[in-house]
């Protein structure tokens, strides 16, 4: 039996398998979230929980932060969607710098051993510091908010991608090196032809966690800037902090969790597809 969805008709094979994905991949998240939002829901029933439940958080923010992102008063009154855009231009900035200038650096790096030496217990010290720490440092040198995130941004995500680049080039198969070395090949192509496709799946996880600390980085860094972005959102909401407010940060918050599980999914998708290509 088969059954017809639109034009198409679906064999009892592509319903099997529409079937386990459902099973697999739909049904338990959706399970999941349902128990949470009803165990919050629960929550708000103790009179000393003082925060939102879901239900009344959809209420007071549905107009126009839910159904209305992109409203626009002046200033920095603005929707949750051009806040978004705001800190996504600035993590496509300092994420682009971090990923350029780390996998640079990390290729280098690994490749000279006397190099790898000099500098590595300076970036395992560096990469320990917390992403607010650098901000006073950023703010004297810049001496102006936007930059100051943006370098923030970079000088979070870089060691990461330093780091997991400089393994993947130390991993680099020894037969690899020695039919370069006995074709005589020279750094260039050498660099292009065999590093860079060798070291590509250790590079795009590097890429991946960068990601994900650029947007932690931001929303904190904007917190302290001001201005617009979601992080000093939710930080204005919170120092008016009314019941209102406090649903408005909440909401504020799934649209950041939601943003950054769709960066965590590009980089993800993007990994795949370079990875199986240079495989072929």
């Amino acid at each position: 039996m088969a059954a017809i969805v639109g034009s198409r008709r679906v064999t009892s094979k592509q319903q099997k398998v529409i079937n386990k994905f459902l099973i697999k991949k739909v049904i338990p998240p959706l399970f999941g979230l349902f128990v949470f939002l009803m165990l919050w829901e629960l929550l708000c029933l103790i009179p000393s929980f003082q925060l939102p439940g879901p239900i009344e958080t959809i209420r007071e923010t549905w107009d126009p932060f839910v159904i209305h992102p992109f409203f626009d008063n002046g200033d920095s009154d603005k929707g949750l969607g051009w806040q978004i855009l705001t800190s996504l231009g600035r993590v496509a900035l300092g994420f682009s710098l971090a990923a350029v200038v780390g996998v640079v650096l990390g290729i280098l790096i690994g490749s000279n051993t006397f190099l790898y030496n000099a500098v590595d217990p300076i970036f395992q010290v560096l990469r320990t510091i917390p992403p607010l720490a650098w901000l006073p440092i950023s703010l004297a040198a810049f001496q102006q908010a936007n930059p100051s995130a943006i370098f923030v941004i970079f000088i979070t995500s870089i060691w990461p991608i330093v780091i997991n680049t400089t393994v993947g080039v130390q991993n680099i198969p020894q037969d690899y090196v020695n039919v370069a070395r006995v074709l005589r090949v020279q750094k260039g192509n050498y660099f292009l032809k065999i590093v860079f496709p060798a070291t590509v799946p250790y590079i795009f996880t590097g890429l991946r966690i960068g990601i994900g600390l650029s947007w932690l980085a931001i929303v904190a860094a904007e917190m302290l800037v001001g201005g617009v972005g979601i992080g000093s959102f939710i930080w204005d909401a919170y120092n008016t902090t009314t019941e209102t407010n406090m649903s408005e940060i909440i909401i504020a918050l799934v649209y950041v969790g939601l943003v950054g599980l769709v960066l965590d999914r590009i980089v993800a998708f993007v990994a795949d597809k370079v990875v199986t290509t240079e495989q072929k």
